[in-house]
């Protein structure tokens, strides 16, 4: 059951372990090139500040952003700033976020995110929660996928395994973790049932894009192609 009050919980530790391991980095490191094609680190920690604010539009009723390219230009032009900077960024828009957060509201409600996509309320702290975790990965600084804590593995290969199901391009396609958990996702294209096996970080990896799935036990036809998220 979504508890927004946990995940808001949640965001704020994921925050806080992630400034603390950004800022043992120096100024060399955050403008290296992060796992993300064509970012540096510092574009994956000015998308996360930029995110945070942009969240907190959504749960106030504004637009996520201002357009795409505003999104995009926002992102090149923070990301080759100094390292104590983006560190202030993220711990204040952070706390932007927070505060919106614990103000009083309807969680129930639809909010509008990016490109038309609608969800509720209440699920918006889990969505930051889930970029800042992920991000975090991508830095490439020592935090993996099998570093993530259990419960949002788990719920964020819920959350994929639905964005995908039914999608046109994904065969009907079973996952299985190592522990026994299991989801369905895909039915949308011939080719299926497939079922796809291995660890909880490895389905998250291949399924939020992380990973190519090569490690995970395939069985039923190919490893299924995914879209991009």
């Amino acid at each position: 059951m979504m508890d927004h009050a946990d995940d808001l919980l949640s965001v704020h530790t994921a925050t806080e372990r992630l400034l603390t391991a950004v800022g043992s980095l120096d100024e060399a490191a955050v403008t290296e090139s992060s796992r993300l094609p064509g970012w540096t680190r510092g574009h994956v920690l000015a998308h996360l500040a930029r995110n945070a604010d942009a969240l907190a539009n959504v749960l106030e009723g504004r637009p996520m952003y201002v357009s795409g390219e505003a999104r995009d230009a926002d992102i090149d032009r923070g990301a080759p700033r100094p390292l104590d900077v983006h560190l202030a960024d993220l711990r204040e828009s952070a706390g932007r976020f927070r505060a919106v957060g614990a103000a009083p509201a309807d969680w129930s409600r639809t909010v509008r995110l990016r490109n038309g996509v609608t969800d509720r309320a209440e699920r918006v702290p889990f969505r930051r929660w889930a970029e800042v975790e992920l991000h975090h990965v991508d830095l490439g600084i020592g935090y993996e996928l099998e570093d993530l804590p259990a419960g949002f593995v788990e719920r964020e290969i819920a959350f994929l395994a639905q964005r995908f199901a039914g999608h046109p391009d994904v065969p009907a396609t079973g996952l299985a973790s190592d522990d026994g958990r299991t989801w369905a996702t895909g039915g949308g294209a011939p080719g299926g049932p497939v079922t796809v096996g291995g660890t909880a970080a490895g389905l998250l990896g291949w399924l939020a894009g992380r990973r190519d799935g090569s490690a995970l036990a395939v069985r039923g036809g190919g490893l299924p192609l995914l879209p991009p998220l």
